[in-house]
């Protein structure tokens, strides 16, 4: 049933939904994440320079010297950027049966519109608990009438962290614009003022070919420490995410994503994380 999702969020969330959300100045950005590789450069030159050479024995019985590395990165430190419109997130966001389902569902991003370099990003959200209703995404520009993206999506197979990824719908942002992005639990179809949703604000911004290609030296884990420092939430969040999808017994990956949580107020999340 075509934006019957979003013809019944106008009445009851209008104020969220058209409550501007003010774009980031593109250059300022640009200088900053500029500066902040910059920064990471340095110290992986000093890194570098700092290599031990420890001996090791090959198979011969032949010793050899090796070179044991020190990574320069430590708890990423996420750095909001410094303008932009507050009430970028609604977590656990509920309509018409709060009661019945607190804390059911949240977007794992800040409270304001958060950054991304990559125009098909991944959105993470959290289910606490597994839920028998279907559940719908939908991407919409601010302040636009349509939304760009509307689906049904798979219902997850365990609660917790959960992943969505635009390129898997086709759908592309705009670079510089605002987009808000809700994931929605419809209990009754028939009666959408019992929807339970949640929503979050991003806004893609497009970097210089001379930036992506000075990024690339870098390993996940210091990007998302690098993305943290430069206020670009969504991709500090998937390299990260990335890493413990890899290694999801891996504790200090854990330890990394917690501080992150921790650090846009979302604790009771990051405890769940830390123990599942």
């Amino acid at each position: 049933m075509p934006y019957l999702i979003l013809s019944s969020w106008i009445i009851i969330f209008s104020y969220f939904l058209f409550l501007p959300q003010k774009a980031y100045p593109v250059d300022e950005q640009n200088k900053k994440l500029q500066m902040v590789i910059e920064a990471f450069e340095k110290n992986y030159s000093q890194k570098d320079k700092s290599q031990t050479i420890q001996k090791t024995t090959d198979a011969s019985g032949v010793k050899k010297d090796r070179k044991k590395k020190t990574s320069p990165v430590g708890m990423p430190i996420y750095t909001p950027p410094r303008r932009g419109a507050p009430v970028g997130r609604v977590a656990g966001g509920t309509r018409g049966i709060l009661d019945e389902y607190p804390s059911l569902l949240c977007v794992i991003t800040p409270d304001h519109t958060a950054m991304t370099i990559r125009d098909q990003p991944h959105f993470f959200w959290y289910l606490r608990e597994l839920t028998p209703y279907p559940i719908e995404l939908t991407v919409i520009e601010d302040q636009a009438i349509y939304p760009v993206l509307e689906t049904r999506i798979r219902s997850p197979e365990k609660p917790g962290f959960q992943d969505i990824r635009l390129a898997d719908y086709g759908t592309y942002l705009k670079q510089d614009l605002v987009y808000k992005w809700f994931v929605t639990i419809v209990p009754d179809q028939e009666r959408r003022s019992k929807d339970i949703l949640a929503w979050g604000a991003v806004q893609y911004i497009e970097i210089s070919d001379e930036l992506k290609r000075r990024l690339l030296k870098f390993d996940k884990l210091t990007l998302a420490s690098l993305y943290a420092t430069a206020g670009i939430w969504y991709d500090a969040f998937s390299e990260i995410s990335a890493l413990i999808e890899i290694s999801p017994n891996d504790l200090e990956l854990r330890r990394i994503r917690n501080t992150l949580l921790e650090q846009i107020n979302l604790s009771e999340i990051a405890k769940y994380g830390i123990e599942n």
